[in-house]
């Protein structure tokens, strides 16, 4: 077995049986994004295997400029979701589904139609996206204490396991999501504050990195995929039983309790 194969399978192993693990770049030997791609495809191949499971969108990560300093990055990196990671506004989540959660608020879009543009323009897609609604990511990470690389949150799925969409779908070009405040509170108190601005300058512009890259990959956007552009502030810890509440101002409001 080849330490791509391996590290994949270590991910999928902590993800089942919610564990840690030790970093995977040390341990197998995963050096680079593409190689920490290869593994991510892995699991994702894996999952996609299993019965009834399908892809139902993505998600932009490492948007924030302070981040990409710490991994020592100049873009973002993307992960999937899956049909099972998705709750909406109001919705329990389950502590048991999670290793070590936190969580963050974005604007997430819904494609309208299919990204056939091998290399997409701004307005080709801009005419492609439908809507957007608040959403939460809950984060969560197999490596112990949250010590990630680049390739380790990469490797497994850009971090991603979890995520919650608000009810109400606002049409795109009904507001301007990079002016957007966001507070984010935790049992009634505010733990995180931001503003689109944080999110590669604007939420568009982090979606319109995605759509290129996937596209340049052989895996364009397709209508009514999720897009989860990235955070508008800090992530924060999750315990069990707490309320998690974001407001987005004209995007609307969004939340969900850890049960």
């Amino acid at each position: 077995m080849n330490p791509i194969e391996e590290a994949a399978r270590a991910i999928q192993a902590a993800r089942a049986e919610r564990r840690t693990i030790a970093r995977v770049s040390q341990t197998y030997g995963i050096a680079g994004a593409d190689a920490a791609y290869q593994v991510a495809e892995r699991c994702t191949q894996a999952r996609l295997a299993q019965p009834g499971r399908r892809i139902v969108g993505l998600k932009v990560g490492l948007t924030s400029p302070s981040i990409q300093q710490q991994l020592g990055v100049d873009e973002p990196d993307f992960g999937v979701l899956f049909d099972d990671m998705e709750y909406l506004d109001g919705d329990a989540v389950p502590m048991a589904r999670l290793i070590q959660p936190r969580v963050e608020a974005e604007v997430a879009f819904i494609v309208g139609r299919d990204v056939e543009q091998a290399a997409p323009s701004y307005g080709e897609f801009i005419n492609a996206l439908a809507y957007a609604v608040p959403a939460l990511e809950i984060v969560d990470s197999v490596i112990e204490d949250w010590k990630i690389t680049l390739v380790d949150t990469v490797a497994d799925n850009a971090s991603s396991a979890l995520y919650v969409l608000g009810s109400q779908p606002v049409a795109v070009g009904a507001l301007d999501s990079g002016r957007i405040g966001m507070a984010m509170r935790i049992d009634g108190a505010t733990v995180s504050v931001g503003s689109g601005a944080a999110c590669l300058g604007h939420p568009l512009r982090a979606a319109y990195w995605l759509a290129r890259t996937m596209a340049a990959r052989g895996r364009p956007l397709q209508a009514g995929q999720v897009i989860l552009s990235g955070a508008l502030g800090p992530m924060v810890g999750l315990k069990a039983g707490q309320l998690v509440e974001a407001d987005l101002g004209a995007l609307g409001s969004v939340g969900f309790r850890l049960s």
